[in-house]
């Protein structure tokens, strides 16, 4: 059981700590700074029954392979690549909401407001979702890691799976808000999510 208190578990799990807290307050803080605190409700923290499912999931597997498989988060080139995968996912989702400004929610917005504009410069020149984007890299980044590779795949299709789902709802809304100027935005840049048109 001391390979819970090892130099290994205390820097990937505290890297991961630091990774949950960081990107769950900067989401709130932002949208707090966007939108005022009298339009933020806690949803802003992105945390939900399933998402804290899935943490605990992953924190059990980490605990149950460090101590019967220890060798296996010793790894240090696939934890430091799970660390830049995390760091890339965190700025590509906050470039992401900064450049999108009010047009950018938590929620998907099925009425058309006044505010709300097609982004289509900055990271959105190269990305259609680079929210998604980046949080679909950043959770699978907390999962490398940490070395878990039964959470890493969970992580991976669980978070394409819900933006799979997603993507074309938000689109369905967009066409209607934006007509065949998004229509041409659609054709000429990728949505950002592996086989998600």
């Amino acid at each position: 059981m001391t390979e819970i208190l090892s130099y290994t578990a205390c820097r990937q799990l505290s890297q991961m700590f630091l990774a949950v807290v960081f990107f769950h307050s900067s989401e709130y803080i932002l949208a707090v700074a966007i939108h005022g605190r009298s339009n933020v409700t806690l949803k802003s923290l992105l945390i939900s029954k399933n998402y804290l499912l899935a943490m605990i999931f992953s924190l059990l597997e980490y605990i149950v392979e460090i101590v019967l498989f220890s060798g296996l988060k010793e790894h240090w080139w696939i934890s430091d690549t799970g660390l830049a995968l995390v760091v890339i996912g965190e700025f590509t989702r906050k470039l992401a909401i900064i450049t999108a400004g009010r047009a950018f929610t938590h929620l998907i917005k099925v009425y058309h407001e006044e505010h709300h504009l097609l982004i289509t410069h900055g990271i959105y020149r190269f990305v259609r979702h680079p929210g998604y984007s980046g949080f679909f890299i950043w959770s699978v980044g907390t999962q490398i890691m940490l070395c878990n590779p039964i959470s890493t795949v969970g992580f991976a299709i669980v978070a394409w799976k819900f933006f799979a789902e997603r993507i074309p709802y938000e689109e369905y809304f967009l066409k209607r808000f934006f007509g065949s100027e998004y229509e041409e935005y659609a054709r000429r840049v990728p949505s950002g999510m592996p086989f998600v048109k």
